[in-house]
């Protein structure tokens, strides 16, 4: 994985992720991984209800998953998804369609025995795991689990062999642990690989930022994005302040020190005002940004601004996060 630099400009210039508000139609998203796979947790304890959202584990997993399949950009991965403890498969790998993964979704149920029946999730992935071998590489499971592991194989020693025998495998987890034992087990799942990113399911069932930033993390490969942390928008204006100005000033110091890549302009608002507003309002803030950047120096041929339209990355129910999302942010293509 690439690691992101930060850049230490006095008008606080850096360097990030970007973050599309739909990442289902995200801009120059490139591929990260060729194929995915969902594998739920289906064991007794997942049966049980999420204290903090009113509802059975697995139903909470089957919100989660659906808001993650919409958001997936439209590329040409392959995909599947699977159960564990009991193991099953719901949909086989293959070329991913997006309703016909959400169609795959909604066929998880709840409702089944819980007392009694035992977790072996380290045996249900040594069962999985030939499977495994025909995914496309790169390839990321997103597994779905409470970590509880109660007999059989230990889970952890299981997916520490996946990884020996795997090349070009991560395992993400949405964790849905309740106890300390479920905590601990997760924790040593994500541990066997600096790539793994371990996300609460609760934070995904409730926040589009949080469905956002998981799934360009999996999906998408990092970008050298240049965040203009003060070129930030009045409410439905696409005018440049003296802050911002100063800032561009800097930025393009920093273009011009790039001269074979081309520059990305990517415009966004916060959730206030229709799509389509929001949608021509993006674009105008970033050719404002870039009309700026010309007078600067910067040829235009160099340059592609794109409206973005809504963006969730900072909490739209604030005036803060609304203030923050009014952004233009450039990347190096």
């Amino acid at each position: 994985m690439k690691s992101l630099r930060t850049l230490a400009l006095t008008a606080a210039l850096v360097l990030g992720l970007a973050v599309a508000a739909t990442a289902a139609t995200a801009p120059n998203c490139s591929k990260k991984v060729n194929s995915f796979d969902f594998v739920v947790d289906y064991s007794g304890s997942m049966m049980m209800q999420n204290k903090q959202l009113k509802m059975d584990k697995v139903i909470v997993a089957k919100n989660v998953l659906h808001r993650i399949n919409s958001a997936i950009p439209a590329l040409d991965y392959n995909g599947g998804l699977h159960t564990i403890t009991p193991n099953g498969v719901i949909i086989p790998q293959g070329p991913w369609d997006r309703a016909a993964m959400s169609a795959g979704i909604d066929k998880l149920k709840s409702g089944f025995q819980i007392f009694g029946r035992m977790t072996g999730m380290g045996t249900g992935f040594q069962e999985y795991e030939p499977f495994i071998s025909s995914m496309a590489a790169p390839a990321a499971i997103i597994l779905v689990t409470d970590g509880d592991n109660n007999r059989g194989a230990n889970v952890v020693d299981v997916v520490r062999s996946m990884y020996a025998n795997q090349r070009d495998l991560t395992v993400h987890i949405i964790s849905l642990a309740d106890n300390p034992k479920g905590e601990a087990t997760i924790k040593e799942l994500a541990a066997l690989n600096p790539n793994s990113i371990v996300v609460r399911g609760e934070e995904l069932a409730t926040s589009d930022a949080a469905v956002e930033r998981f799934v360009l993390a999996v999906f998408c490969q990092e970008e050298d994005v240049i965040v203009l942390r003060g070129v930030h928008f009045a409410f439905d204006s696409y005018a440049l302040d003296n802050k911002a100005q100063g800032i561009l000033n800097e930025a393009a110091v920093l273009i011009k020190a790039n001269p074979n890549k081309r520059v990305i302009l990517k415009g966004w608002t916060d959730y206030i005002g229709s799509d389509a507003y929001n949608k021509v309002l993006s674009q105008n803030r970033a050719n404002s940004v870039k009309n700026y950047l010309e007078k600067q120096g910067i040829p235009g041929s160099r340059m592609t601004a794109i409206g973005c339209g809504k963006s969730f990355k900072y909490d739209n129910h604030t005036e803060e996060g609304r203030y923050m999302n009014r952004r233009v942010e450039i990347s190096f293509d």
